[in-house]
């Protein structure tokens, strides 16, 4: 297939012109169908919270949300992420700059070193407090029955789930600890909602 002109931007069987939903911002850009999420948020729009780790999939370092989902975006092709909500680092924080609840814990409990790795350890958290909520099990879930009760967010629960996430540094007990900061204030601003 010979190559195409859209929009000034030549288009060959190998690349295609793909609109990213970033942070609430529509982004259009041409990409080559190997281009992973990662390197189109760094390389092409500059948003360079998202750190690029293993590049592997296996640290963690460039978490972000699809969906609502963390994912990481260094197995996540460009393409296959369009029209799709994704939530990076630099979108986390309310639109007056009010930190997350969660970038609120890791501050106020130190749960960064270096912080190479925390906007995909926050990202991650975020989703963790989430599917916690929303009651989905982890392999540290004691009773997974649909019957059972709601199991509480122990620090066993939150180091299974966040175990995707590597920290060179070694930050993890103040990680855990905010995690379960976040998620507990999470719980109480759900009731008061509620109330």
């Amino acid at each position: 297939m010979p190559p195409a002109d859209i929009g000034g931007t030549t288009v060959s069987a190998t690349s295609s012109v793909v609109t990213l939903n970033i942070n609430g911002e529509k982004h259009t850009l041409p990409v080559d169908h190997r281009t992973t999420l990662l390197d189109a948020l760094r390389e092409r729009l500059d948003l360079t919270g998202t750190k690029k780790g293993c590049d592997q999939g296996q640290c963690g370092a460039c978490t972000v949300l699809v969906d609502g989902r963390r994912t990481v975006a260094c197995l996540q092709l460009a393409v296959a992420a369009e029209d799709r909500e994704i939530t990076t680092i630099e979108g986390v924080a309310g639109p007056d700059g009010e930190l997350h609840p969660v970038q609120e814990a890791f501050v106020e409990l130190d749960g960064y070193q270096c912080g190479y790795c925390t906007p995909g350890q926050i990202c991650s958290a975020i989703a963790v407090i989430e599917e916690h909520a929303a009651g989905w099990p982890s392999a540290a879930t004691g009773d997974v029955r649909p019957a059972a009760q709601p199991q509480p967010l122990t620090p066993e629960e939150i180091r299974e789930r966040m175990s995707g996430n590597l920290c060179r540094c070694g930050a993890y007990v103040s990680i855990v600890q905010a995690v379960a900061h976040a998620a507990a204030h999470s719980a109480d601003d759900a009731k008061e909602t509620v109330a």
